[in-house]
């Protein structure tokens, strides 16, 4: 079965092609990349079927045997990073596309967004099942470059604007990176992470310190970890909604995959313990306090989604079993639930015609299918029980305890606080945007259904008194990645189990280096 794992690099990059010669055919292009996404979730399953039953998949890309040649690894955790983001980029592909039919732009789309979505997931699955340090830098740039032109659709001034920080920030935090690449061959004359576990071991402490540092920099930069954060809330807000939520979902958890991956593997022993878990509790409540501030709901789960990935920091951190694996169920958990509130925010300034809480109002009443839509994710985020959130939180609080440490404490004590104040952001949308009287300036519903049956593109959600309008295609991937995350809470057991026993082989490390030298690393 190791002809599957080059499969979800290949097949977006053999679509994104194939797109580019559609030019001027959007009904083909939209068929194509539905196809190969599909067809990449498929394979993704079957990768993470392979890896828990036989151990970590490996392929030697063009036959060139390793250190010498590019390796792809797909182990239980690449493999169950590759599902969900799979499953992710599919729906929020059909969101787009319903968006762009409702719009009026299902004739004359932009040519270029097909292809570069597939470059972007083609990036995203490469970083995942990278076995060498360069081909993850290789898989980093991908996804960066085709996240410039997705951040910047439309060229509007504001997207202009953000779409300029964000590539100065991700060219400072690459440059970091091809640095600290330099610095690793000079210093053991491989970058392929296999052969790295040993060579690595063998180096003076301080010039090993600095290699981990360097490489933390670069991928805590990529993760917007505080204080390397302060790029996202204005990067992310301006793009349009499918772009934002796939970003919210994907981008910042293959920098913390990166993280995971090398500290496990090449750096175990945690002498960079202590500095993971101050950034997390400061990641978690700064991030937090943000959220709390905001009047925008865009800005408000950009802010939200950097206090997050303070709780994926902290079970890192721990480096116990049993914090790295609530740390990946964690990931997954986040990378669903995060991406679906982005994608309802996405609605919700369809119908309300702003994300700004102070020009919203009503639309739980106006839109009943909307705030469903809405409150399911927010109180999974919010880790609200059973919700898989609150199993994942559940799981860190039990790994600090279990550590007994001052910090590991402080960390429960801070995930705590931040969970709460997680539920009182949530609290307070839903108050002003959902539940309040709607605002005057909001657009009136019964102009929303005539332009509905103008377009024949949407269909009218009657609600309460009035109607309120809302694309078919918008609403069905936004429920599927709502059902999703229920599911995730239905899964809970044998996910947990699924991150545990990644977890496990990630601090042993032997499945992965006896995976890719059998006979043992040159």
């Amino acid at each position: 079965m190791t002809y599957l794992v080059p499969l979800p690099v290949v097949m977006p990059l053999l679509g994104a092609a194939l797109t580019l010669l559609l030019l001027g055919r959007p009904h083909a292009q939209r068929w194509v990349s539905l196809t190969v996404l599909a067809a990449t979730v498929a394979v993704s399953a079957a990768l993470l079927v392979q890896s828990s039953l036989h151990g970590p998949l490996v392929v030697e890309v063009g036959g060139w045997v390793a250190p010498l040649g590019i390796v792809l690894v797909a182990d239980q955790l690449a493999a169950l990073m590759l599902v969900v983001s799979a499953a992710v980029t599919l729906c929020v592909l059909v969101y787009s596309i319903g968006q762009g039919m409702a719009d009026g732009h299902e004739e004359t789309p932009l040519s270029v967004y097909h292809p570069t979505y597939l470059v972007l997931t083609a990036g995203v699955c490469n970083a995942f099942l990278s076995g060498d340090l360069f081909n993850l830098y290789v898989g980093f740039e991908i996804l960066l470059v085709a996240s410039y032109v997705l951040l910047t659709l439309g060229s509007t001034e504001n997207r202009i604007r953000a779409g300029t920080t964000y590539v100065v920030v991700s060219l400072l935090s690459s440059v970091i990176f091809l640095i600290a690449i330099g610095l690793v061959y000079a210093s053991t004359g491989t970058l392929n992470l296999a052969q790295l576990v040993d060579r690595l071991d063998t180096l003076p402490d301080d010039l090993r310190l600095l290699l981990q540092g360097m490489l933390l920099l670069a991928f805590g930069i990529k993760a917007a970890v505080f204080p390397l954060s302060a790029w996202l809330p204005d990067s992310y807000p301006t793009a349009p909604a499918p772009v934002t939520a796939v970003f919210a979902g994907l981008l910042t958890k293959v920098g913390v995959y990166a993280i995971i991956r090398t500290e496990t593997l090449l750096f175990p022993g945690g002498r960079t313990a202590t500095l993971l878990l101050v950034t997390a509790v400061l990641t978690m409540v700064v991030g937090i306090l943000g959220a709390v501030a905001q009047s925008d709901i865009k800005r408000l789960l950009s802010f939200t989604l950097i206090s997050h990935i303070g709780y994926m920091l902290f079970g890192v951190g721990l480096t116990s079993s049993l914090g790295l694996s609530a740390a990946i169920f964690y990931v997954v958990h986040h990378i669903t639930i995060q991406t679906t509130l982005f994608l309802a925010a996405g609605l919700v300034e369809r119908r309300g015609g702003s994300t700004a809480l102070d020009r919203l109002g009503g639309l739980a009443r106006l839109s009943p299918v909307l705030a469903v839509l809405f409150f399911v994710p927010a109180l999974n985020l919010a880790g609200i029980p059973p919700f898989s959130g609150f199993l994942g939180k559940l799981g860190l609080i039990q790994a600090g305890v279990d550590d007994g440490g001052v910090l590991a404490w402080i960390l429960v004590a801070g995930g705590l606080v931040t969970s709460l104040l997680t539920l009182y952001a949530i609290a307070r949308v839903w108050n002003l945007a959902f539940w309040r009287t709607p605002h005057v300036d909001m657009p009136a519903a019964d102009d929303a259904e005539q332009a509905a049956r103008t377009e024949g593109a949407v269909e009218p959600d009657r609600g309460g008194q009035s109607g309120a309008v809302l694309p078919k295609l918008m609403i069905a991937p936004t429920l599927a990645l709502v059902v999703l995350g229920l599911a995730l809470t239905v899964v809970a057991g044998p996910l947990f189990d699924l991150s545990t026993d990644a977890a496990d082989d990630l601090l042993r490390r032997t499945p992965y280096v006896d995976a890719v030298f059998p006979g043992g690393a040159p």
